[in-house]
Protein backbone atom coordinates (compact mmCIF):
# COMPACT_ATOMS: atom_id res chain seq x y z
CA UNK A 1 0.00 0.00 0.00
CA UNK A 2 2.68 2.24 1.09
CA UNK A 3 4.04 1.56 -2.49
CA UNK A 4 1.07 2.17 -4.25
CA UNK A 5 0.79 5.41 -2.17
CA UNK A 6 4.04 6.92 -3.17
CA UNK A 7 3.31 5.90 -6.91
CA UNK A 8 -0.02 7.83 -7.09
CA UNK A 9 2.13 10.76 -4.86
CA UNK A 10 -0.35 10.68 -1.88
CA UNK A 11 -0.09 9.86 1.80
CA UNK A 12 -0.48 6.01 2.66
CA UNK A 13 -3.20 7.47 5.96
CA UNK A 14 -4.64 9.19 2.77
CA UNK A 15 -5.02 5.95 0.92
CA UNK A 16 -6.22 3.66 3.49
CA UNK A 17 -8.75 6.09 4.57
CA UNK A 18 -9.82 6.12 0.86
CA UNK A 19 -9.99 2.35 1.23
CA UNK A 20 -12.36 2.36 3.81
CA UNK A 21 -14.53 4.58 2.04
CA UNK A 22 -14.05 7.37 4.56
CA UNK A 23 -12.49 9.76 2.22
CA UNK A 24 -13.49 10.65 -1.66
CA UNK A 25 -10.83 9.86 -4.10
CA UNK A 26 -9.90 13.47 -5.77
CA UNK A 27 -9.75 13.63 -9.37
CA UNK A 28 -6.24 14.51 -8.81
CA UNK A 29 -5.99 11.01 -7.43
CA UNK A 30 -8.18 9.22 -10.01
CA UNK A 31 -6.11 10.72 -13.06
CA UNK A 32 -2.58 9.63 -11.17
CA UNK A 33 -4.05 5.81 -10.78
CA UNK A 34 -5.16 6.15 -14.37
CA UNK A 35 -1.15 7.67 -15.25
CA UNK A 36 0.12 4.67 -12.76
CA UNK A 37 -2.05 2.25 -15.04
CA UNK A 38 -0.75 4.05 -17.91
CA UNK A 39 -4.31 4.49 -19.35
CA UNK A 40 -6.26 7.43 -19.40
CA UNK A 41 -8.45 9.01 -16.27
CA UNK A 42 -11.69 8.33 -18.78
CA UNK A 43 -10.63 4.70 -20.43
CA UNK A 44 -10.80 3.89 -16.39
CA UNK A 45 -13.51 5.02 -15.69
CA UNK A 46 -15.49 3.39 -18.85
CA UNK A 47 -13.54 -0.02 -18.41
CA UNK A 48 -14.92 -0.28 -14.68
CA UNK A 49 -18.08 -0.68 -16.47
CA UNK A 50 -17.12 -3.69 -19.02
CA UNK A 51 -17.21 -6.48 -17.72
CA UNK A 52 -15.31 -10.11 -18.90
CA UNK A 53 -17.01 -13.22 -19.28
CA UNK A 54 -17.07 -14.51 -15.77
CA UNK A 55 -18.11 -11.21 -14.64
CA UNK A 56 -15.16 -9.89 -13.67
CA UNK A 57 -14.69 -5.80 -14.41
CA UNK A 58 -11.78 -5.72 -17.63
CA UNK A 59 -9.80 -3.68 -15.41
CA UNK A 60 -9.47 -6.08 -12.39
CA UNK A 61 -8.99 -8.58 -15.34
CA UNK A 62 -6.36 -6.93 -16.66
CA UNK A 63 -4.21 -5.69 -13.29
CA UNK A 64 -4.62 -9.64 -12.31
CA UNK A 65 -2.81 -10.78 -15.65
CA UNK A 66 0.04 -8.03 -14.92
CA UNK A 67 3.21 -10.39 -14.20
CA UNK A 68 5.20 -7.52 -13.81
CA UNK A 69 3.42 -6.29 -10.62
CA UNK A 70 4.21 -8.48 -7.36
CA UNK A 71 0.99 -10.55 -5.76
CA UNK A 72 0.50 -7.72 -3.07
CA UNK A 73 0.41 -4.76 -5.68
CA UNK A 74 -1.83 -6.73 -7.75
CA UNK A 75 -4.22 -6.97 -4.91
CA UNK A 76 -3.38 -3.46 -3.68
CA UNK A 77 -4.44 -2.38 -6.86
CA UNK A 78 -7.79 -4.32 -7.13
CA UNK A 79 -8.91 -2.78 -3.78
CA UNK A 80 -8.32 0.48 -4.96
CA UNK A 81 -10.13 -0.05 -8.07
CA UNK A 82 -13.15 -1.53 -6.13
CA UNK A 83 -12.68 1.35 -3.64
CA UNK A 84 -12.62 4.42 -6.21
CA UNK A 85 -15.68 2.64 -8.60
CA UNK A 86 -17.85 2.21 -5.19
CA UNK A 87 -16.74 5.83 -4.29
CA UNK A 88 -17.58 6.99 -8.03
CA UNK A 89 -20.85 5.18 -8.17
CA UNK A 90 -22.36 6.45 -4.60
CA UNK A 91 -21.67 9.66 -5.82
CA UNK A 92 -23.13 8.84 -8.84
CA UNK A 93 -26.16 7.98 -6.79
CA UNK A 94 -26.59 11.04 -4.48
CA UNK A 95 -26.27 13.24 -7.48
CA UNK A 96 -29.37 11.87 -9.05
CA UNK A 97 -31.09 12.18 -5.61
CA UNK A 98 -30.27 15.39 -5.60
CA UNK A 99 -31.46 16.29 -9.19
CA UNK A 100 -34.86 14.52 -8.19
CA UNK A 101 -34.89 16.45 -5.28
CA UNK A 102 -34.45 20.00 -6.92
CA UNK A 103 -37.32 19.15 -9.55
Amino acid sequence: MRQLATMVGISGPYLSQIERNLREPSDRVLHSIAEQLQISADTLLSQSRRATADGVPETVAAIRRDKDLSPAQRKALEEMYQTFQAVTMEKKRVDRSNSKDSR
